[in-house]
């Protein structure tokens, strides 16, 4: 009986560890990708003589489509298997992937990457379910989703530096290349991850999923067009009105259905609200505006695309090493606070980086970046926490897409919407270097400001949603049925 004990243990063990893993390759492949594309951006522009608007839509057409599609895949893991989705993302990706590195024009390169999104969205919604499957007790969950949470900090940092490594050295196109052999090693390693579905799967929500697709696209067209054709051209303020009436039917909708794809009756949960609030702040300020740091850095300051990413590197040792130790703090600091202090210094981060100018030297970004990379090491972990935590294990998969949903809506809208503060003739295709730092400083303490406010929301719906509760009865508090 001991004997069959210890062999129980080691298959367990060994399934927790390559969960864990691949759960983290899977999402270091998806961040990376993010964080690459921004660096390779203006060798994109140049070699397809694409302007700032095509430029936004390369990003944004990925997060866009991961942020509407990431709900259904989190319901579709609940239904059909997180192991199965998972794998069916893996594949989806590294096949986008190649399609991104044969991309002949614009109009494909944007259209491969709506592709990768759409895979990233069954990965993402599908990672957190598998790690929350392989460690079923809360208590033994405090590492897996400090290493998770490193890995989503990191490699959105280390992005930017090895994406200027392969662009200068090779191609902007093996940016994508890179995402095959991992993806191979990923489907070799999947096989060790035991299966897990819902109990109680949800159905679908077409119309609820039809509507948000349309909103989102038509709210993120309208943000890239304005700055184009202007606020008051007939084709933004269509877009927005369309905007307007889809996602108003989008809520109709999840009012009226059984099984909305995204639950209204989950924002009576303040935390998990305080949470979404949280995630959307970080994305759409500090993640969005970085895509415009770099082209400051490459455009303006003439820097190569290895300079560009060595200017991120002492924020990227910062944060992996914030994120290493945040474990230990995990179960004993309030969420609330944490999220709320670590989203702080990403403002106060975000603030310092005003400095540059014209005529500066790239190094005058590094200690605001520094700054900001100390709070977003602390924020990812947390928030990992939350997610999970405020969610029963059977629908682990619809909450971590809830979480992910707001996470890319908000770098897609972000990066719309910040895009709109530049002057429409892009600095890489010979605008003015004065009026895109102007327009920089601008959308850096926009970005400070969204990151208070989900600071704000943090620290006053979170901490009260844990201080409402006493110990005894924090286990048994309410929580949303999902």
């Amino acid at each position: 009986m001991e004997h069959i004990d210890r062999v129980s243990r080691r298959g367990r063990d060994l399934s927790q560890t390559m969960t864990t893993a691949v759960v983290c390759a899977a999402t270091a492949m998806l961040m990376l990708d993010i964080a690459v594309v921004n660096t390779a951006l203006p060798a994109m522009a140049r070699e397809f003589d694409a302007g700032m608007a095509s430029l936004k839509w390369v990003v944004d057409g990925y997060t866009l489509a991961l942020a509407t599609i990431v709900l259904s895949a989190g319901a579709w893991s609940d239904r059909y298997g997180r192991r199965r989705v998972f794998i069916l993302g893996t594949v989806g990706f590294t096949g986008a992937s190649i399609l991104c590195a044969a991309a002949v024009g614009m109009p494909m390169l944007i259209v491969a990457r709506v592709v990768q999104g759409l895979a990233a969205a069954l990965l993402f919604a599908s990672s957190l379910a598998l790690l929350a499957g392989a460690f079923p007790r809360r208590s033994d969950r405090a590492r897996p989703l400090a290493v998770y949470g490193a890995t989503i900090g990191a490699s959105f940092a280390v992005g930017p530096l090895l994406g200027g490594l392969l662009t200068e050295l090779l191609a902007w196109r093996s940016i994508f290349l890179i995402n095959v052999p991992v993806g191979l090693v990923i489907l070799a390693g999947v096989r060790h991850v035991a299966e897990s579905r819902s109990s109680a799967p949800r159905r679908g929500d077409r119309r609820g999923q039809l509507a948000v697709v349309i909103g989102l696209a038509a709210l993120t067209y309208g943000l890239v067009e304005a700055n184009e054709r202007g606020w008051t051209d007939r084709a933004t303020v269509a877009a927005f009105a369309v905007a307007v009436a889809a996602l108003a039917g989008f809520i109709s909708v999840e009012r009226r259905v059984d099984q909305p794809m995204l639950p209204l009756a989950m924002f009576a949960n303040r935390s998990f609200a305080g949470a979404q609030v949280a995630v959307f702040a970080i994305s759409a300020s500090m993640f969005a505006v970085f895509v415009y740091v770099t082209v400051y850095l490459q455009g303006v300051l003439g820097m190569s695309p290895i300079g560009a990413g060595l200017v991120y590197l002492p924020g990227t040792v910062v944060m992996l090493a914030v994120a290493g130790v945040t474990d230990r703090f995990l179960t004993s600091v309030p969420p609330g606070r944490a999220l709320a202090l670590s989203l702080v210094a990403v403002a106060v981060g975000m603030a310092m980086m005003t400095l540059g100018g014209v005529h500066s030297s790239g190094l005058v970004m590094v200690p605001g970046f520094v700054v900001a990379c100390i709070g977003a090491g602390v924020f990812n972990p947390v928030m990992s926490g939350v997610v999970l935590s405020e969610s029963h294990g059977d629908d682990a998969g619809l909450a971590a897409g809830i979480n992910d949903a707001f996470r890319q809506s908000g770098i897609a809208l972000g990066v719309a919407a910040l895009g709109a503060l530049f002057p429409a003739r892009s600095v890489l295709a010979g605008g003015s270097p004065a009026e895109f730092v102007d327009g920089l400083r601008l959308a850096l303490w926009v970005s400070c400001g969204t990151a208070l406010v989900g600071a704000a929301a943090a620290a006053v719906w979170i901490r009260q949603a844990r201080s409402d509760a006493t110990p005894a009865e924090a286990d048994d508090r309410p929580r949303v049925a999902f």
